[in-house]
């Protein structure tokens, strides 16, 4: 569970609390999903396991709903960041086909000095191709938290002669990286992700199978369901203080870009069926574009329905 969830004077359990609590009471709930990724909690749902003493609100699953790309793959970002998009997409064209490990993690997730250190010797003994996004280490400044932090000093942050050592198969960008289009470039392979459910089902959208290394928020929830329930992610394993290994980080990136690994390959052929589904759940007939259109038409009739949009990514 979320960690607030597990401290009842936490401000944010009160919230939740509250928030939860008046979805009995809606007239219609709109989820980011679609039948076919999340089948039986949708069954549960919709048999009235999750609110037993009350009829259950009409749910609408009108996903997945992601940012969009221009035709070649980029998203038409400007100023600074379309430098920043092109020298990623430029190099990711240089490299072959599904060979590419991505690793992001969301606006607010940063890793330690030590644990960033790890990971780049990681990386560099998996031996793979990869494109990382890297951001400074958190500060100790609460107020802090949700500001942009500012630009990482590669040189300092990750181990001496990486960047040389890794010149020709890797590629290390500073803080930002256009997910969506990096993500369906024909040259990823691979994910690895905070499991934020935005990255999630960017990922499923492009077929992208994921590692998965829930940072904060409802993302270690995330990963129990991606790795086993959907099938859809290698868990990053961790010790008890959540440190990462050289030696796991290295596995697990090479699981995932592996033809002759059984578990990656599973996951590979697990993402790519779930990627045509979401095809068809986003096509004419499809079960979210009924959904939309059942929610439109209720609308559109005139009845005062009052809808909970359900945000839990990140």
């Amino acid at each position: 569970m979320p960690k607030p969830m597990l401290d009842r004077a936490d401000e944010a359990y009160r919230c939740f609390l509250d928030m939860v609590t008046t979805f009995p009471r809606s007239q219609g709930i709109i989820v980011n999903s679609f039948e076919s990724l999340e089948p039986r909690p949708i069954k549960a749902i919709s048999d009235g396991l999750c609110v037993p003493d009350v009829p259950t609100p009409q749910i609408y699953y009108i996903g997945p709903l992601i940012a969009s790309t221009d035709g070649d793959g980029r998203s038409g970002a400007g100023g600074g960041a379309a430098d920043e998009e092109s020298e990623c997409l430029d190099w990711l064209d240089s490299q072959p086909s599904r060979s590419v490990v991505f690793l992001c993690f969301g606006s607010l997730g940063l890793f330690s000095a030590s644990q960033l250190k790890e990971m780049a010797v990681g990386l560099e003994k998996s031996g793979e191709r990869f494109l990382w996004v890297v951001r400074n280490p958190p500060t100790k400044d609460q107020t802090k938290r949700f500001l942009a932090p500012p630009e990482p000093d590669l040189d300092v942050l990750l181990p001496d002669g990486f960047l040389d050592r890794t010149r020709d198969r890797g590629l290390v960008v500073k803080s930002w990286a256009p997910q969506v289009a990096v993500l369906s470039h024909k040259s990823v392979g691979g994910f690895v992700t905070h499991c934020g459910w935005n990255s999630v089902l960017e990922a499923v959208c492009a077929g992208v199978p994921m590692v998965a290394w829930p940072l904060y928020a409802e993302q270690r929830l995330n990963k129990a369901v991606l790795v086993e329930d959907m099938k859809l992610a290698l868990p990053m394993d961790e010790s008890e203080d959540g440190f990462v290994s050289v030696a796991v980080v290295e596995k697990r990136v090479s699981e995932l870009l592996d033809d002759s690994d059984e578990a990656g390959r599973a996951i590979r052929e697990r993402v790519m069926v779930m990627s045509e589904a979401a095809k068809v759940a986003m096509s004419e007939g499809g079960s979210s574009r009924r959904a939309l259109d059942e929610l439109a038409k209720s609308w559109k009739l005139g009845n005062p329905t009052v809808v909970h949009p359900v945000a839990v990514g990140l």
